[in-house]
């Protein structure tokens, strides 16, 4: 199941895009390995992941702080500190591998003109000294070649699309004049102004409050439903992604270790890590209780990581899971999974209780809290 790297396509900058392979596959990210160097010690934060967005879905990645979601999405624009380097694998866009460019201006014809990023302080995204309608605007003019009038035009046209109420005299305002959740809806205005074919949002919802954080969300799927981008979701939470993704994959210790559609990942789960992450949403606790937690702490990325890296934080680990690695067991043509309970010779394990409750759990929390469900119309189940 393992997928071999392949080095041997051009470093030159896109110019114009030539869509998706045949079997749909937008971008591709294969046996990346990602590495920092701090204080003489080298950290690597991303341990051969592999994962792949299609054309117009919505790929969440999932999985606890530290564990490397973040720093993958952030190689797919080379937006890497100055002291962590892509060091295996590649990155295929368009026949082209993004993990082989070196130079910021072969980035230039990637970053925000195909592959645009947003991220979860707004604030930090935003100049504060400019106006936010010219942040928006010059993205536009960079990035499309637009003269100051048409940009400006398209300016506010963004903003009217992400919700912004008269946008003429937001156009005019600075970010400190915005509120929370206004200033993300400018942040993705600046986003797609520039015209993607990727958007990444990195947990764009964590500063928000819940009201404002469901709006974000639908405001996201409506512009990749009427703009066709595909969308790559960075979160640490499944709660947040049960109604906006397609497929999920989940990642431990710098690694994906499980993959699937949104209906497999929630409701035919497979690692013992994702089972934990399953019975922790806070949104399926019920009244007296105690919410579920995952003991221990994740493992120090520093030097090499034997076998399973989750195993010393699972209670139902094997022998197998401390001593060597597992590779990946395909579930279904869909579904894979990295953990030696699918190896035809492990013993049977049920999943823990709440995993295995957790469809009726989801469907009773939906229609009590309003919780998404990941099923759709198949919520009434």
């Amino acid at each position: 199941m393992r997928q071999k790297a392949d080095h041997g396509t051009s470093p030159d900058p896109i110019a114009e895009p030539r869509g998706p392979d045949s079997g749909g596959t937008l971008l591709s990210a294969d046996n990346i390995v990602i590495r920092f160097n701090l204080r003489g010690r080298t950290l690597t934060a991303v341990r051969r992941a592999s994962l792949k967005l299609h054309a117009g879905e919505t790929l969440a990645v999932v999985g606890e702080s530290g564990s490397g979601k973040s720093v993958l999405a952030r190689s797919f624009v080379g937006m890497l500190d100055k002291n962590g380097r892509v060091d295996e694998g590649s990155i295929s866009y368009h026949g082209h591998d993004l993990a082989r460019f070196t130079a910021e201006q072969q980035w230039l014809g990637i970053r925000g003109k195909r592959i645009a990023m947003i991220f979860q302080d707004p604030m930090t995204a935003l100049n504060p000294l400019k106006t936010v309608g010219e942040q928006i605007r010059e993205a536009a003019a960079i990035h499309r070649g637009m003269d100051r009038s048409a940009s400006k035009l398209l300016a506010l046209d963004m903003l009217t699309r992400v919700g912004i109420r008269d946008p003429e005299r937001r156009y005019s305002q600075y970010p400190h004049e915005f509120s929370g959740g206004m200033r993300q809806r400018a942040v993705i205005a600046a986003a797609i102004a520039c015209g993607p074919e990727i958007l990444i949002c990195d947990e764009p919802t964590t500063a928000l409050d819940v009201t404002i954080q469901a709006q974000i969300l639908d405001l996201i799927q409506g512009l990749q439903r009427d703009l066709g981008m595909s969308v790559l979701f960075i979160t640490h939470d499944l709660g947040v992604v049960a109604r906006m993704a397609d497929r999920i994959a989940v990642m431990y210790a710098g690694q994906v270790v499980e993959e699937g559609l949104s209906r497999e990942i929630f409701y035919d789960p497979r690692h013992p890590y994702t089972w934990a992450l399953l019975a922790s949403l806070p949104q399926l606790g019920v009244k007296g209780e105690e919410l579920f937690a995952i003991r221990g702490t994740p493992p120090s990325l520093f030097g090499e990581l034997k076998g399973d890296a989750f195993a010393p934080r699972n209670p139902l680990a094997l022998r197998v899971d401390f001593e060597n690695e597992p590779p990946f067991f395909e579930v279904s043509p869909t579904h894979r999974a990295k953990t030696w309970l699918l190896d035809p010779r492990a013993p049977a394990i049920e999943q823990p209780d709440t995993v295995r409750r957790l469809k009726a759990r989801i469907a009773t929390a939906g229609h009590r809290a309003g919780v998404p469900h990941p099923i759709g119309q198949e919520a009434s189940v």
